[in-house]
């Protein structure tokens, strides 16, 4: 299953510390919780800083019980050290499965 996380951030500094410290972090160990990280953006031209990740679950695994134990977990701290937990405004997700006309699933 594919997830587009999306984070808004209190300011553009922030923004920048967060994609490229703390993502770079996140990538390497959700890796270990069984979540690939395909793609981190950042808007461009937006009203407000914010960060957008596309990230696939391996199959089987339930996002929610997934996430609550990462973040739960020692590397998640390691992750964020150093990072202004207020920094980070809302963080919203969509949940994604691939349609029968997804031209990565119908290529032969």
């Amino acid at each position: 299953m594919f997830e587009i996380r999306t984070y808004v951030l209190a300011s553009q500094s922030g923004l920048e510390q967060y994609a490229n410290v703390h993502w770079k972090r996140h990538i390497l160990s959700l890796a270990a919780f069984g979540v690939r990280t395909h793609h981190v953006w950042t808007e461009v031209d937006g009203a407000v800083p914010r960060l957008v990740a596309l990230v696939e679950y391996e199959q089987g695994l339930d996002p929610e019980a997934v996430t609550e134990r990462y973040m739960a977990s020692p590397e998640f701290r390691a992750d964020m050290a150093g990072f202004p937990m207020g920094e980070i405004r809302d963080v919203s997700f969509v949940r994604l499965e691939a349609a029968s006309s997804d031209p990565a699933t119908s290529l032969p």
